[in-house]
């Protein structure tokens, strides 16, 4: 089976959505869409997405709202704005957050060009796909979940590579823990913070032998991944 590329729209404009969504659809991509922020931002925490576009003026979170958390939650998801007006300041805010913006009224064309260009770009970043990262002494393998150290590795559990994972892409700055909790489990309610913090305690114990290292607390904000 052919593995297409996944997009999230976030579009309230029914007629424009439903236009949207079969044009993508007839050019061979997944297409998720959603006419909120708030169901945007749950479906971006939920599924791997390729890339989100997102209307500006959105009922209950708007897109640069959306956007925002999505920085914090999901730094790897390129995302770019829709925005019916042609303001400067609407405008500004996109490049603010490093990203592309189209204003409407748009031909398809021009939507797919885009899509297409930003695809070519996170696709030969190696930033963006690299799952293998150096901790200090140690190797992090992230998809095959292996922690290696002087050629003696630890088989990780999906949770713990993730955990991991979202602590070395803000090496050495806090990681806020409402992000962290979101983005892993869905929520950031109190059972799932009980687990999280049984997560960490446990990657402290595997990153021991590495004296340079540390999972610190920072009490009331989250937690910093400091290495020296």
């Amino acid at each position: 089976m052919e593995n297409k590329r996944k997009l999230l729209l976030v579009e309230d404009d029914m007629n424009l959505g439903f236009v949207i969504s079969d044009k993508l659809k007839e050019s061979n991509f997944h297409l998720v869409w959603v006419n909120n922020g708030e169901e945007g931002l749950e479906e971006a925490i939920k599924t791997d997405f390729d890339l989100a576009i997102l209307d500006v003026m959105l009922p209950k979170l708007s897109g640069f709202a959306l956007a925002k958390e999505l920085i914090e939650i999901k730094p790897e998801l390129p995302f770019l704005f829709l925005t019916a007006k042609s303001m400067l300041d609407d405008k500004i805010k996109g490049l603010k957050l490093g990203r592309d913006y189209l204003t409407k009224p748009f031909e398809f064309e021009e939507l797919l060009i885009r899509i297409e260009n930003i695809l070519k770009t996170t696709e030969t970043d190696p930033a963006s796909v690299q799952n293998k990262f150096p901790i200090g002494k140690y190797e992090f393998d992230y998809i095959n979940q292996y922690l290696t150290i002087n050629h003696n590795q630890k088989k990780l559990t999906k949770k713990e590579a993730d955990v991991l994972k979202l602590l070395v892409l803000h090496k050495n700055e806090v990681l806020n823990r409402d992000v962290a909790l979101k983005r892993i489990w869905g929520n950031n309610d109190y059972f799932n913070g009980r687990s999280m913090d049984v997560f960490i305690s446990k990657l402290r114990k595997y990153l021991s032998e590495d004296g340079d290292i540390q999972i610190i607390n920072v009490h009331g904000v989250g937690f910093k991944l400091a290495i020296k």
